[in-house]
């Protein structure tokens, strides 16, 4: 998969050799440094309007994450001394395409010989997490701290930020037995589970936008396989082909706009279940100022303006995000980027939207 290390069978022992040895320091900060710490979303979206749609969509889908996965102590012969698999993952992936290797990679290692890469499923500090979610959704949920600034001084990586000492790379463990039925769907041995539940999201995110779901209906059955391989490949020109069919051109607005907006959990909260809220989200609303409202009056015809994250975030949660304009008590937060509240939200959907078509905000709070 592009973008992942190791990238190829061939290379696989030499790679695996690398995870092994005693320079964990020197790997992570290999992989550390394919984390985008340059132009974060938020930046590119204030930067000049000449900057397209589509550039903010490549530095989107060529976001990395730097993964260090250890095998569950409980399922591993040397309980916790099996070295880690260290993996620069993209944030528009899923979990589940890393099974197979990890499989591979702890084999010797598991204490049952017979377990299968599709029994494989991922925790954080205790908590299953969701298969069906992207990896940097998963990250800025669980275990993203504020987005950082450059971590890189020079062409030194700068081991004094956050990224470097905190929360990156993110620790995952892997187990291969005791699936928890109760808050994770079996995965099967084809990928079609994950296949169909990534294919429902898209249907999901084209009705919002058409008021129905002849576009991805009316895909032939290769394109419709093709753009989720085109997702587990990484592989943003053969996506753009195939979301385009779906997507209205830029002169015709969406009907609504697929936001998914996730809530912080209560520090004493004992459920780990997240908090969803998702509504229709119209790309523009009626202008709030008197002296607009009145010339639209005076020419017959309502006027509106372009709905942003601040009025829609305002709209949905105003106890958390009081002010249109600027985050008080919590900010909107997207693949690692504190979004402009007075970003439109129907381009952030065009440009930063995951393989699905959904925006999925993390609303973190402040302070």
């Amino acid at each position: 998969m592009p973008g992942h290390f190791p990238v190829s069978d061939r290379h696989q022992h030499q790679q695996h050799t690398l995870f092994a040895s005693n320079h964990r320091k020197q790997a992570i900060c290999l992989l550390l440094r394919g984390h985008i710490f340059g132009n974060t979303l938020d930046e590119l979206i204030k930067m000049d309007s000449k900057i397209s749609l589509s550039s903010i969509q490549k530095t989107v889908w060529d976001g990395q994450l730097p993964l260090e996965i250890i095998l569950a102590p409980s399922e591993s012969r040397t309980y916790d001394q099996t070295d880690p698999y260290l993996i620069s993952c993209p944030r528009v992936s899923y979990l589940p395409s890393l099974l197979p290797r990890l499989r591979v990679f702890f084999s010797s290692s598991l204490i049952n010989p017979n377990s299968n890469p599709h029994d494989g499923w991922f925790s954080f500090e205790g908590v299953p997490l969701k298969w069906h979610y992207p990896v940097g959704l998963l990250y800025d949920l669980y275990a993203g701290a504020d987005p950082a600034s450059k971590g890189r001084r020079g062409d030194e990586f700068d081991e004094s930020t956050d990224s470097a000492s905190g929360s990156l790379p993110w620790r995952l463990t892997v187990h291969f037995s005791d699936w928890p039925d109760e808050e994770l769907v079996r995965l099967d041995a084809d990928g079609m589970v994950i296949n169909d539940a990534f294919i429902n999201s898209v249907k999901e995110a084209d009705f919002l936008r058409s008021g129905n779901a002849k576009g991805i209906m009316s895909l032939s059955k290769e394109d419709s396989s093709g753009l989720w391989k085109a997702v587990q490949d990484v592989d943003l020109p053969s996506f753009q082909r195939i979301s385009n069919i779906l997507l209205p051109p830029p002169s015709q607005p969406f009907r609504n706009v697929p936001i998914r907006l996730f809530l912080p959990l209560s520090p004493d909260s004992d459920s780990p279940s997240l908090k969803v809220v998702q509504s229709p989200l119209p790309p523009s609303i009626p202008t709030s100022t008197i002296n607009a409202s009145q010339a639209a009056i005076s020419r017959g015809s309502p006027s509106t303006q372009s709905q942003t994250i601040g009025t829609a975030l305002h709209t949905l949660l105003p106890n958390l995000f009081p002010s249109r304009r600027t985050p008080v008590l919590a900010k909107p937060v997207l693949h690692g980027a504190v979004v402009p509240m007075s970003a439109p939200i129907e381009e952030v959907v065009r440009s930063s939207a995951y393989g699905d078509g959904w925006a999925y905000i993390v609303v973190r709070m402040m302070g």
